[in-house]
């Protein structure tokens, strides 16, 4: 079996502040340390399970965020950087997906660093009518190419997320989320060791897991933090205007869909 590890970093072990995460703060560094260090715990876990080949992307921003010279060797090859249109190269060689550090969709109550891809411009994402945010939008896209996620990782409110879209996903749940920029910690050695023992379980449990595939045509409904900044109907002559602050766009796959939003 092939693992595909998708990493973000709101939901990383450690993490609770938008200085950690932002390349222009000043606790930046710090969070690229803790997101390498649960990368590799997790690498690391999948290898003792089992699995053959590990792919690790780094998904945060500019995906320039892990350091390069302290991943792990066990791994088989890191995608960092700008992918372009797609947003899982390698995934064909995989079997399943593992979402790391991830963090609860925009407006969770209590979710540590909330959002659903842009906090400076998204409000909501509905997919199908369902309010969704970003563990919805990677399971799907994954679902639509015969893939399961079988591991969702960040605070609480994320698993909790996760657990009522995937019922069969093995969550590990390193922080619970008090307000959107605190929460409390696991520490860091019961982090990893958490890390350790849901990855292994996920690993050789994997068979139990299933795609996640949207009913299509997938209709993805984008409503907006701000007036004014509604794409231009030039630019998406597909797109819907509802109000002010939303639009639709439909597509036939997820991914699809998440590019054309």
């Amino acid at each position: 079996m092939n693992i595909y590890i998708m990493t973000d970093m709101e939901g990383i072990s450690g993490i609770t502040s938008r200085e950690q995460v932002l390349p222009e703060a000043s606790r930046y560094q710090e969070g690229r340390r803790l997101m390498t260090a649960d990368i590799n715990v997790v690498v690391r876990a999948c290898k003792e399970a089992g699995a053959e080949k590990v792919y690790v992307r780094d998904c945060h921003g500019g995906g320039m965020n892990i350091i390069w010279s302290d991943l792990c060797a066990e791994a088989d090859g890191y995608v960092i950087g700008y992918t372009g249109d797609d947003r899982y190269p390698g995934l064909d060689e995989c079997d399943a997906v593992i979402l790391l550090g991830y963090h609860a969709m925009a407006g969770t109550l209590g979710g540590t660093l909330e959002h659903s891809m842009s906090s400076a411009s998204i409000q909501n994402y509905h997919i199908n009518g369902i309010p969704a945010g970003e563990v919805a939008i990677d399971a799907g896209i994954v679902g639509d190419k015969g893939k399961p996620v079988i591991m969702v990782t960040g605070d609480d409110k994320v698993c909790r997320e996760a657990k009522e879209l995937l019922p069969w996903v093995v969550t590990a749940e390193v922080k619970r989320g008090i307000t959107w920029r605190g929460g409390m910690l696991l520490p860091a050695e019961k982090a990893y060791a958490l890390l350790r023992e849901r990855t292994i379980e996920a690993v050789q449990n994997a068979a139990f897991a299933r795609p996640l595939v949207w009913d299509k045509p997938i209709t993805m409904r984008v409503e907006l933090v701000e007036r004014g900044i509604l794409p231009s109907a030039y630019a998406k002559p597909y797109m819907r205007i509802l109000d002010g602050r939303t639009y639709e766009v439909t597509g036939d796959t997820m991914e699809e869909v998440l590019f054309r939003a």
